[in-house]
């Protein structure tokens, strides 16, 4: 089943399978990109699809600078759904010595979002950590359980520590921008920790925002900041977030338009003949509907 939000950005997305990437560095051992929304950042297992790295790999091998050993490895991910600045090895060895260091050689990586003051937000300082654990449901997606909660077995989640730090850069009537850094890089952490605390970041579909300004998730990762692995020379990359973000923010939006996942699906009667292509909701299809129109992972 064809998610609404997907069909939505078929339709309208001018590059939509076909998002490219900015090169913004390269040398032997690492290359930064900018990375689109919409991109996936690496396969993941038994996926042939298009991502980043098969993007830059493409791109290494027109300019004659990419073989069998010199090519784009992985050392850090970015949510399909989020854009901006990230990097990649080109060696096994690089990418063994940066994935060993990480923590050591990055200096900085700080994200922007755009972030709904929800209707049952809870009342945040302006600069704080917010460090609850995160859970996976069942759909993979990340979230902070609430107590009480259990999986589909009845078992208490298992969860995993998170630290995110925050800063609140530019108050608006119905939304915020924040600065975000990170302890911890778990999946979805900053959009599960903010709408725990009823901040979920427009666009967010799988956090049931209720708000979808630019038809895409409101988060980029700004800047990336680090000593080189090899050259030792400290590197800043820093892309900014669309300045459209802090007009919308600064202007506020008291009525905003729903979001396609937020609309009124229609339902094929049991009696009534589907069109050509269609097909009727297997028990898993609806069960999955059904979680994320409660959005009980986060809800309140």
């Amino acid at each position: 089943m064809v998610k609404a939000s997907t069909q939505y950005k078929r339709e309208h997305k001018a590059d939509y399978g076909r998002e490219k990437i900015e090169l913004l560095y390269h040398d032997q051992w690492i290359a930064v990109i900018n990375k689109p929304t919409g991109l996936l950042s690496v396969p993941y297992p038994g996926s042939k699809v298009r991502t980043a790295q098969s993007v830059l790999e493409e791109l290494l091998r027109k300019q004659g600078i990419a073989n069998a050993k010199h090519k784009p490895y992985v050392v850090h991910r970015l949510d399909r759904d989020t854009s901006g600045v990230m990097m990649f090895a080109l060696t096994e060895q690089a990418q063994e010595k940066i994935m060993n260091t990480w923590h050591q050689m990055v200096t900085e990586r700080l994200y922007h979002a755009v972030a709904e003051i929800g209707r049952n937000a809870e009342q945040l300082p302006e600069v704080g950590l917010i460090d609850d654990p995160l859970a996976q449901n069942a759909h993979n997606v990340g979230f902070v359980p609430k107590k009480g909660d259990k999986d589909h077995k009845g078992h208490d989640f298992k969860t995993v520590a998170a630290r995110t730090h925050y800063k609140m850069i530019l108050q608006g009537p119905t939304h915020i921008l924040f600065e975000l850094s990170l302890d911890t890089g778990k999946k979805n952490q900053i959009r599960a920790h903010l709408a725990s605390h009823g901040y979920p970041l427009a666009g967010d579909e799988e956090h049931r925002a209720h708000t979808d300004p630019f038809n895409r998730l409101c988060l980029h990762a700004r800047t990336l900041e680090f000593d080189h692995p090899f050259t030792g020379e400290h590197l800043k990359f820093e892309v900014p977030e669309p300045q459209e973000w802090s007009t919308y923010v600064e202007k506020g939006d008291k009525h905003p338009k729903k979001p396609v996942w937020d609309l009124p699906q229609s339902k094929p009667h049991h009696n009534d003949e589907l069109k050509l292509g269609q097909r009727r909701l297997s028990a898993k299809d609806k069960a999955h509907m059904d979680f994320i129109k409660s959005g009980k992972s986060y809800r309140k």
